[in-house]
């Protein structure tokens, strides 16, 4: 059992629905990120999502876009964000991190050398957004084999013909991306958002968490409400850019946090 098993077995047990949020390492430099991710589980985060800074990040919209490349301008690195990982995990060994990117940087340092190195700084699951199921042999399949959840998105255009497909060896929880497009491009809707998920946990036992434009504390219980969980990335990257302090980024994911912790 992972470390996001047992997240959703406690959550579940406590009738609890998750909230996930993302935020990218290294932004706006290491130190600042390093804070901010060991602030999230106080601030009621069940599952970290750690962007891994790319240069052609296509799924994601100018928020992210922008986060990622001010990680790459200060230096930040694959390897850089492992150990921003493990030194997460110095003083906590129980909120599951998953590491949220692009295939390239993994590929470039090695699938067995990456997975070793990654395991060994605590990382939980993937999310490799350029990675199709038809070629979970690469990483996928791998992965899980090394003890790490590996995490599919399902989309609005995910149709019933492609789901079985997008399951197939997902593991952890599935990720419902709740718009068509890019990362921070519109709001989510739970009318539309419900159907949705409820079609997805006809076919399988895993969580459904929702992602893609939760910007408030109320989107986030109304996603929640309709699903296992919500995840929130650009409104709290956007509080980063903007130069918040620490302290009030933090406040923000709570008010976050809080507001899919009621639904």
């Amino acid at each position: 059992m992972t470390r996001i098993d047992a997240k959703f077995a406690d959550l579940n047990a406590q009738g609890k629905k998750a909230f996930v949020a993302y935020v990218m390492a290294g932004d706006p430099d290491y130190a600042t990120s390093l804070e901010i991710v060991k602030g999230l589980p106080g601030a009621g985060v069940d599952i970290i999502e750690l962007g891994l800074p790319f240069t052609d990040p296509m799924a994601d919209g100018p928020t992210i876009q922008l986060a990622g490349q001010r990680a790459l301008d200060g230096g930040m690195t694959l390897q850089k964000t492992l150990d921003l990982a493990a030194e997460f995990r110095k003083t906590d060994d129980t909120t599951p991190i998953v590491l949220m990117g692009y295939y390239n940087p993994i590929y470039s340092r090695g699938v067995d050398m990456f997975l070793k190195d990654a395991k060994a700084a605590g990382i939980d699951g993937l999310i490799v957004v350029d990675l199709p199921p038809e070629e979970d042999d690469e990483l996928c399949i791998p992965a899980q084999t090394a003890g790490m959840n590996f995490i599919r998105l399902a989309t609005p255009t995910t149709d019933d013909k492609r789901l079985p497909k997008v399951l197939q060896n997902t593991s952890g929880f599935v990720y419902y991306v709740s718009i068509t497009g890019i990362t921070g491009s519109a709001e989510a809707e739970a009318t539309n958002v419900g159907p949705e998920v409820a079609r997805i946990k006809a076919s399988t036992d895993l969580p459904v968490i929702v992602g893609f434009g939760i910007n408030t504390p109320e989107k986030a219980q109304n996603i929640a409400s309709v699903a296992d969980g919500a995840v929130v990335g650009s409104a709290i990257v956007s509080q980063v850019a903007a130069g918040k302090p620490v302290d009030e980024v933090l406040a923000f994911v709570k008010s976050l946090a809080d507001g899919a912790h009621r639904a």
